[in-house]
């Protein structure tokens, strides 16, 4: 998107920031917006700009520190004397990061990553894990939660992947809106996050995203859009990339015209750490810089009072941006119910935990029914992946410290991630959770360095579980989907000396599995939180029936993928001068980023162009099974879906039904899907309602979603490319305001 519509140029000059103030009536807490005008009616403009911008507690020197505050990813000042909170914040949405140990010591229950999560479908589950987080936010002195990411995933090699929902807008946006709901159930604010496109790492704050408006409006917006409506974040932070050569923290627009014209966004817009490049992000619709001692500039206090000195920036943009803040805060009580450091019930929250692990767990193979493991099994080879010393995580800043702390933390050597990406194992080690699982069983280990040795040992087993790694961190992008450190040769010589092998994958992305057709069975568990060990052992023995369901697609090699080459992954590093101009984030020269998908993100990208994947989208067994019936789809408007879900074998589990829709030279796309728990030979009648805006198109000429009049085609389906069962309707013609 090169140039930004007409219409929103008109509203960005000073007529858009002359907001009228008044003090004359008495606010009530109940009215965030007449109590907010009430108080910055009050302020002086030194108390207004004290709002505008956060500072990195970790980069002052303690003695300087205020007093009682926990230090965390920023801290804005409060005015006591109006009562105004200061805001502190935390890292992120798996946890309550505690980046490099700025915390000596402290440690908080750690969720599975953000793809295991995407994995459960379950928005009630989700939404009970970001409850959980917040609550150790708040019990911990934090009042805002770095949380919500809900970039979409389009190439598997991004190295935040690992932290967000998936590649589908309505199960990301869904799910990002269940967990900041929860978040801000305990009177936290969470952000939504990474304000817009920020998809991949390679280049992030020199890249600029070149992606036609409609294209956006149907994808990556989308997402952002349905989680800001289900969840209501008191923040939106903007990224670090560039969207049609302008700044996303300065982009007019996404934050004037989609986010607060368009879409009535009343929360306010802080900005990713170090990605404010000038005053302009101001009177383009940035409300806070965070971070700002890494930014080139403190743009939002020392510059912003020579400009308003000089009159270059209007008083009114400072009222605006103070106002949008004040709000936020009273409307989710931070005045009023602030952090309240207490003890933390690290048994119950690491339940939730421990769930959300379980059910994110997807099994991919099964062929002869390996799984689950008999009780009766008498020697197991457990092999690789540091499975005796606990599970990864994810690196950067969304890391969690979990409850009992790291066992084995390596640096990231060399590369972009190196000054602070850690690859962590903590939690309980699957091995001592396999071992309690089977305890008459003899289980050994292997460490699994040497292929030859770890072959020896599955040959002399009843069943071998080797563990497969790749690891993903914030800051760097991978540059293949291989496995780390030769693994998949590990794998290959395993499977290949005894096929009762379950492979057990924990990665932050897709990868590629040239052993799979060896495998006995494979499982996905992701990075599975502090309490994956035992969710991964419980899945092994029978005792959990894996629910997950893959919420992106698994390939077949990166050919099949729209960008076979990673963008900018073949640059080299940035210069000096480039490194100056673009900021401490930089990570290559300036490069532009195409997507040749548009809207057709993952599973829609295969369609279009016909590929099969290695697993779909939506894809993963039980050890039970399902069978759909009764579909009826009834038309008008919009689609209303009905039919039945029943469990047909003999133990209890939990189904993912999902409903996709035809339209006429369309990509197929998800309109809906319900997690099913059944008992065996239990039914359920599931009915779904399709949201209007995935019936049509976003037409930028008239500025809204039209959806055309005619046939609409729906599949009930197991997975992207596993219809069940197909019916069809007419639908309406409409057009929705954006």
């Amino acid at each position: 998107m090169a140039n930004f519509p007409k219409r929103l140029l008109a509203t960005v000059g000073a007529a858009a920031l002359a907001l009228p103030l008044t003090a004359t009536y008495a606010a009530s807490p109940a009215d965030p917006d007449r109590r907010a005008r009430e108080v910055l009616a009050r302020m002086t403009r030194e108390e207004k700009i004290a709002l505008l911008h956060g500072r990195m507690l970790s980069l002052i020197a303690q003695a300087k520190r205020p007093e009682g505050v926990t230090v965390g990813a920023g801290f804005v000042e409060g005015v006591p004397r109006l009562g105004i909170p200061p805001q502190v914040s935390t890292d992120a949405s798996l946890g309550v990061s505690n980046l490099l140990d700025m915390r000596r010591g402290d440690v908080a229950t750690a969720l599975p990553s953000g793809l295991a999560l995407a994995a459960t479908w379950d928005p009630g589950l989700v939404r009970e894990g970001g409850r959980m987080i917040g609550s150790e936010a708040r019990a911990k002195g934090f009042n805002v939660m770095l949380a919500g990411g809900v970039n979409l995933v389009r190439d598997p090699r991004s190295g935040r992947n690992f932290e967000y929902l998936g590649e589908d807008p309505l199960l990301a946006g869904t799910l990002a809106g269940a967990q900041i709901d929860g978040v801000q159930s305990n009177h936290v604010v969470s952000t939504i996050k990474h304000f817009a496109l920020n998809d991949q790492e390679i280049g992030r704050s020199s890249a600029s995203v070149q992606m036609d408006e409609a294209a956006m409006r149907e994808s990556d917006l989308l997402a952002f859009e349905i989680g800001i409506e289900k969840g209501n974040p008191g923040a939106v932070m903007c990224g670090y990339n560039k969207i049609g050569g302008t700044y996303s923290c300065e982009n007019p627009f996404l934050l004037t015209q989609v986010l607060r014209s368009d879409w009535g966004f009343k929360g306010f817009v802080m900005s990713d750490w170090g990605a404010v490049h000038s005053l302009g992000s101001l009177q383009a619709g940035l409300d806070q810089q965070q971070g700002e001692q890494i930014d080139a500039k403190r743009w939002l206090s020392t510059e912003l009072v020579a400009a308003l000195d000089a009159g270059r920036v209007p008083e009114s943009a400072v009222d605006i941006a103070a106002l949008r803040i004040l709000r936020t805060l009273y409307a989710h009580g931070l005045d009023t119910s602030g952090p309240l450091k207490s003890e933390i019930d690290f048994e119950t929250n690491g339940a939730i935990a421990r769930r959300a692990a379980e059910e994110g767990i997807v099994m991919l193979r099964n062929p002869t029914s390996l799984l689950p493991i008999a009780a009766s099994v008498q020697t197991i080879a457990v092999i690789g992946g540091h499975a005796d010393i606990g599970v990864l995580s994810g690196g950067g800043s969304s890391q969690v410290a979990p409850v009992g702390g790291f066992r084995k933390i390596e640096p990231v050597r060399g590369g972009p991630a190196a000054a602070f990406g850690r690859k962590g194992y903590g939690g309980t080690p699957p091995l001592d959770a396999i071992r309690a699982s089977f305890p008459t069983a003899r289980v050994v280990f292997v460490d699994g360095a040497d292929p030859e040795a770890a072959a020896k040992a599955a040959r002399s087993a009843d069943i071998a579980i080797v563990f497969g790694e790749k690891h993903a961190t914030e800051a760097d992008d991978q540059r293949d989907l291989s496995l780390d450190a030769g693994q998949d040769a590990l794998i290959d010589a395993v499977t290949s000396a005894n096929p009762r092998s379950v492979v057990v994958l924990e990665t932050g992305n897709a990868v590629v599995m040239p052993w799979a057709q060896k495998a006995g069975a494979i499982l996905v568990a992701w990075f599975p939180g502090q309490h994956g060990g035992e969710a991964i052992a419980d899945v092994l023995a029978g005792k959990v029936n894996p629910s997950g369901r893959l919420p992106v697609t698994f390939p077949t090699g990166t050919d099949q993928l729209p960008n076979p080459v990673m963008p900018g992954s073949d640059l080299p590093p940035p210069s000096k001068d480039e490194r100056i101009t673009y900021g401490v984030n930089t990570n290559s020269p300036p490069f532009e980023i195409r997507y040749p998908e548009g809207s057709d993100v993952g599973y829609r990208w295969f369609d279009r162009q016909s590929k099969q994947p290695a697993y779909a989208f939506g894809y993963g067994l039980s050890y039970t099974t399902f069978t759909y019936s009764d579909l009826t789809v009834e038309g008008g408007k919009t689609l209303s879906v009905r039919f039945a879900v029943t469990n047909a074998g003999t133990v209890a589990g939990a189904d993912v039904p999902q409903v996709y829709v035809r339209l006429e030279g369309k990509a197929k796309r998800l309109i809906g899907w319900q997690k099913v728990r059944l008992a065996p030979g239990e039914k359920r009648i599931v009915t779904l309602k399709a949201d209007r805006r995935l019936l049509g198109h976003y037409d930028t000429a008239r500025q809204r979603w039209a959806v055309p009049a005619g046939r609409a085609t729906v599949e009930l389906a197991r997975s992207a490319n596993d219809p069940v069962l197909t019916s069809a309707a007419r639908i309406s013609a409409a057009t929705i305001l954006p």
